[in-house]
């Protein structure tokens, strides 16, 4: 890496325009938070200038750093940054349309990897522990391909705000043991939040803290470039994660706005910037870089371009060319297609009654030799979750080969890492618990779902069919609100065949995350062999009569076998339609309308069970047709007794068509 030679004053030169650019466009938007990019101007400057290692003209390139700033209301930091360097998408218009619509300089980043953004972020601690994801998948994948290849740092900025937030504790708890060494956090350590001082609600030795997971930890004047320096080359040469606490000025040069409160979320008004520009020596109009200045930045951004070039010298070249470039491709179609064909034929043949949490396990077993990109994982539950096959081997500190993610309890650090795993690209992260904490993990999801990342959340012990655990186990709401979220895809199965769907569309689908909603009790094996994925029109007859029906019964999962059950002790003409997945078959009906005019908009008498509540069936049903399920929290008791007990029975499915059939 060419590291341009730059005088300190130049230095201070170039962090001002940080400064600058971000306080003029907080205040032409009218919006925005100026306090955090000026804080901070100094430590990137030092971090963009001397170590990041990147190049703007090649964005994607796989071994580049990644560079996650956690505290996304700082975003006009980050959006400076990129546009000094000179990534072609962050324009000085950008700039200017900051948080506007159809800008990419939104008021929190979102991804744009050809941008140099690289995650997400806002919702605050999320973009560390994101981090921490990206920063494992570049150990496994070192772990598998070596130096040539895979040689990359994760360098976070985060603020008081992340470490508060739980998730921070258990995604830097989880990298503490895993001791990813080349994760570097800069904490911008300003004392100040939205309502005043940080000793308000935090006075936490973070020193001692991070030493208790296992962390390296320096404590820096984040305006002294010379002690950034330092500690970060320091911190680059250590055996275990580092953080480096930045002392800043929230706010630096604002003449009376400085380390207050008040420099954090609002625009600084014209009367402050004009004193900060007196007071920072920076004459130049707003939005204007002088060409020495810019020249610079650029010179910064071009710094790593030969390297980029070898890399892609020693790529060309390297015997594990093919199945790296097709692990960074992630197109695992061709060779999902036979293992799902084949899985599907054994269940159709073989019938087991088993648990959908089970035949998970089973098609996990046929796919994780075959498809390297998979890495899964579980939250202290890989025996209830089935997660884990005779292929996983556990990735730790000594060896990062693996597949395989002891996440411990740790649900939202867990989901939060998987995003990082799946940005970081090569890899296709899928992870377990019960259902039931999905509540944990949702924040994640969500995000997951806004970056539009492929992560697989293995989601077991899907409703009061677990039993005995009782009702801090048993999921009612959970279903629904999961399917309330745009761009998740919930897919609750009733057999073997169903799940080996399931699982194949969600692994080809490359831009959003799927929760897999399974068993805990057994279930028969209701679907024939068959070569369409059925499951990707998210509901389709499974059982069918002859002519028009008279009664039409919807069920997903295991009331699917409800269904099917009731529909030969109805004296009528019955269709049983499996949901595999809601979110898919509206989805679809709004392509092509034909099938959900034909399952749904006929005369028949409409009923839906579903061990959950009724929210999201009405636009099947309608709001007056029979819903067979739950209305209040489960009980402890057998799987048998509580279905019994809350009405989800075959007797129930046969005596409400047969009210409705005599109206």
């Amino acid at each position: 890496m060419t590291t341009p030679t730059l005088s300190e004053t130049q230095m201070k030169s170039m962090a001002n325009a940080i400064r600058a650019l971000s306080m003029d466009a907080v205040q032409k938007a009218n919006s925005g938070h100026p306090g955090a990019p000026m804080g901070l101007a100094d430590v990137a400057t030092v971090l963009y200038s001397k170590f990041l290692k990147f190049d703007p003209k090649n964005p994607e390139w796989a071994d580049r750093d990644r560079f996650v700033l956690s505290g996304g209301h700082a975003s006009m930091l980050l959006y400076s940054l990129n546009y000094l360097t000179g990534y072609e998408k962050m324009t000085l218009e950008q700039l200017k349309n900051f948080r506007q619509m159809g800008a990419i300089t939104a008021g929190h980043p979102e991804v744009e990897v050809e941008a140099g953004i690289e995650t997400t972020t806002g919702p605050l601690g999320q973009g560390l522990a994101t981090a921490v994801g990206m920063a494992l998948a570049e150990r496994i994948l070192n772990g598998r391909y070596g130096d040539a290849l895979v040689d990359h740092y994760t360098y976070v900025m985060c603020g008081d705000g992340d470490l508060m937030e739980g998730v921070s504790h258990e995604a830097c708890s989880l990298a503490g043991h895993l001791k990813l060494s080349k994760m570097i956090v800069l904490y911008d350590d300003n004392g100040i939040c939205i309502d005043g001082k940080t000793d308000l609600t935090f006075i936490d030795d973070t020193t001692k803290r991070f030493e208790a997971y296992g962390w390296d930890v320096q404590h820096v004047c984040g305006h002294d470039h010379a002690s950034i320096e330092g500690a970060i080359a320091k911190a680059k040469t250590t055996d275990t994660p580092s953080l480096i606490r930045c002392v800043t000025h929230i706010g630096f040069g604002a003449p009376t706005k400085q380390d207050s409160n008040k420099a954090h979320g609002s625009p600084l008004g014209d009367d402050e910037i004009k004193g900060t520009r007196e007071k920072l020596d920076w004459p130049h109009a707003p939005f204007v870089i002088p060409d020495e200045i810019l020249a610079n930045w650029r010179a910064v951004g071009a710094k790593s371009k030969a390297l980029c070039h070898d890399w892609k010298n020693r790529l060309n070249s390297h015997a594990q060319k093919d199945a790296f470039m097709g692990e960074m491709a992630m197109d695992m179609a061709p060779a999902l297609a036979p293992l799902i064909a084949k899985l599907k034929s054994d269940f159709a043949a073989e019938k087991p009654k088993k648990a959908t949490r089970q035949t998970s396990g089973m098609v996990l077993e046929a796919l994780i030799p075959e498809i390297n990109a998979l890495v899964g994982g579980s939250a202290d539950l890989t025996g209830s979750n089935n997660t884990k096959v005779a292929a996983s081997k556990v990735i730790n500190k000594e060896d990062y080969s693996g597949n395989y993610i002891n996440y411990g309890v740790r649900e939202f650090g867990m989901a939060a890492c998987m995003n990082g795993l799946a940005l970081h690209g090569g890899i296709v992260p899928y992870a377990g618990t019960f259902l039931q904490f999905a509540d944990y993990s949702r924040p994640a999801i969500r995000l997951g779902a806004l970056m539009k990342q492929r992560v697989i959340h293995v989601m077991t012990h899907d409703s009061i069919g677990l039993g005995e655990d009782g009702p801090t186990h048993q999921p009612v709401e959970h279903v629904a609100s999961l399917r309330a979220i745009p761009n998740v895809y919930v897919f609750r199965p009733c057999d073997g065949i169903e799940t080996s769907e399931s699982w194949e569309w969600a692994i080809n689908k490359k831009d959003a995350p799927s929760v897999l909603a399974l068993t805990r009790q057994g279930l028969p094996t209701l679907c024939e062999d068959r070569t369409e994925n059925m499951v990707a029109r998210g509901a389709y007859i499974l059982r069918d009569c002859e002519g028009e029906p008279e009664v039409t019964i919807f069920a997903s999962g295991s009331e699917v076998m409800l269904a099917v059950e009731a529909a030969e002790k109805i004296d009528a003409r019955v269709r049983v339609v499996s949901v595999p997945c809601m979110d898919l078959f509206y989805e679809n009906a709004q392509k092509d309308s034909a099938d959900f005019v034909k399952l749904v908009c006929n005369n028949s008498v409409k009923i839906a069970v579903e061990a959950g509540i009724r929210q999201g069936w009405d636009r099947i049903i309608g709001p007056h047709s029979h819903f067979i399920g739950m209305d209040s929290f489960g009980a402890s008791a057998p799987a048998e007794e509580l279905y019994e007990h809350f009405g989800i029975t075959t007797q129930a499915i046969v005596e409400a068509a047969n009210s409705k059939l005599k109206n």
